[in-house]
């Protein structure tokens, strides 16, 4: 991005700011659309699933069709690329070569058709387009096949069955019309706008179930046990279901807090972690919006994944790797889940934020271990590292940020372009705006994009009407910036 579009969108992300906070009358209620999902695990490796959607068409256009993203069929035999990184396949596949699919077998509201770069995309087309401020409704019927995996979606090592995006979801809709991304093993390609969500999942009387929520109702009937959940203002419902789960849980920023867990020495530790962490990013950023968040202990090639008022964390992580990363997927609830982001082509938006706020967190905690410095060299070392390796082996690295997830040539690249380079890039702008205005800024990005989908340029706004950072962003984003 050059220096003179980046201050042109800037200025215009900045007066739209604030045109939104001059007085005005008080906004109509918010109208979202309406998931009701039925599901049930079969105990092997098979979830039947209807979605009945009650989309609410906010575009602005005229849309003759919707379309929804089928995750599950990334890890079917004949997929265009593998769904975890290829370094991490023999820790993923613990059982050998396993695969699993996304079939849908029904779909009402018009004519529809499975299609997409790779099978992940279902299509259903209206008989009558609809207009924009118009609802209309659809059904969708799948199986999920799930595959012996440690990753999001599978059924893991342990036996515990990671339900993370395991039903068709609308894709989210931008000016190019419907994101049709593929899956990526590297980086997050879920996109998805916020809608209200009621859940019910059945499987086998003797599964407890993490889930993005707490449930509003259950009954057991015919040795299967079926839960309701809601959660509104959500982008994402994910579950983890296990039959050795141990629960502990407490109170934090308005929330139920709990932590399910298998094996872990420290999950008193990891719970607080979790628990302090949320009121912290509450009070710093804007009110955690759901009544619960669960933080779940599963098998996963990376360190953990997060999902709307849930985080998995890996089994592989302990002691302070653990907290570590349930404080930065705590982070994901407001850096993805509340305010969303495009994180296929703009992953440093979430991923950069969510690994500072966990800075900013053990900074104001030091009990837990990690402190600025500490985190901040870490980074550093580790992408000049990177830099220094890449140079070697290609005469030069990629540095620039704003990239999608094929470019990079796996999780290290990632990692560091992302993350690392993310945490520096955060820290500069802090130290251009200073303490107060840096939170301060992060405060207003909240509340503006609260449920929506924000831009890079409506982060960039938040600082740049605090203090010059407009060539911080170009210089990092653009990958001149030298570290």
């Amino acid at each position: 991005m050059s220096m003179k579009r980046l201050t042109a969108t800037i200025a215009a992300a900045a007066a739209c700011a604030c045109a939104l906070q001059l007085p005005a009358c008080a906004p109509e209620e918010t109208q979202r659309s309406a998931y009701f999902i039925r599901a049930e695990y079969d105990g092997e490796s098979s979830l039947t699933g209807r979605v009945e959607l009650d989309y609410f068409n906010d575009t602005g256009n005229a849309l003759d069709c919707l379309k929804f993203n089928l995750w599950g069929n990334a890890f079917r035999r004949d997929a265009a690329a593998s769904p975890v990184p290829s370094a991490a396949r023999d820790k993923a596949y613990y059982a050998g070569e396993s695969y699993g699919s996304m079939e849908i077998t029904s779909a009402e509201g018009g004519n529809w058709r499975v299609c997409g770069e790779d099978e992940n995309i279902l299509e259903i087309t209206f008989d009558q387009p609809v207009y924009p401020d118009e609802r209309a409704s659809c059904a969708i019927d799948f199986t999920l096949d799930l595959a012996k995996v440690n990753a999001r979606t599978g059924v893991t090592e342990h036996g515990t069955v990671n339900l993370g995006n395991f039903y068709p979801v609308l894709c989210a809709y931008t000016r190019a019309g419907f994101a049709e991304y593929a899956y990526a093993s590297v980086g997050d390609p879920f996109v998805s706008h916020a809608a209200d969500y009621t859940v019910e999942l059945a499987a086998p009387d003797g599964y407890a179930v993490a889930a993005s929520g707490l449930p509003v109702f259950e009954k057991t009937e015919n040795g299967v046990t079926t839960r309701r959940y809601e959660l509104g203002a959500a982008r994402d419902f994910a579950a983890v279901l296990s039959e050795s789960f141990r629960t502990i849980g407490c109170s934090a920023a308005g929330a139920e807090v709990t932590y399910c867990y298998y094996d872990d020495e420290d999950a008193e530790t990891v719970l607080a972690a979790a628990a302090e962490s949320l009121q912290y990013f509450s009070d710093a950023f804007g009110q955690y919006p759901y009544p619960s968040f669960t933080v779940v202990q599963t098998p996963l090639t990376a360190d953990g994944a997060e999902y709307p008022a849930l985080a998995m964390i890996s089994a592989g992580c302990s002691g302070e790797d653990a907290v570590r990363a349930a404080v930065h997927e705590t982070a994901h609830q407001w850096w993805y889940a509340a305010v969303g982001n495009d994180g296929y082509a703009h992953a440093w938006q979430d991923e950069g934020l969510a690994e500072y706020s966990a800075l900013m967190f053990f900074e104001s905690h030091p009990r837990y271990g990690p402190t600025r410095p500490g985190m901040l060299g870490e980074a550093r070392g580790a992408y000049r590292a990177y830099f220094s390796v890449y140079d070697q082996l290609f005469g030069g690295a990629d540095t620039s940020m704003e990239r999608e997830p094929g470019s990079f040539s796996g999780e290290y690249e990632y990692v560091n372009i992302v993350r690392n380079k993310g945490l520096m890039l955060f820290e500069a702008l802090r130290d251009a705006c200073g303490d107060e205005a840096f939170t301060a800024a992060l405060k207003d990005y909240f509340g503006q994009y609260l449920s929506g989908i924000a831009p890079p340029e409506g982060l960039m706004a938040a600082f740049c009407r605090r203090a010059d950072c407009e060539g911080i962003f170009d210089s990092f984003l653009s990958g001149k910036v030298i570290i």
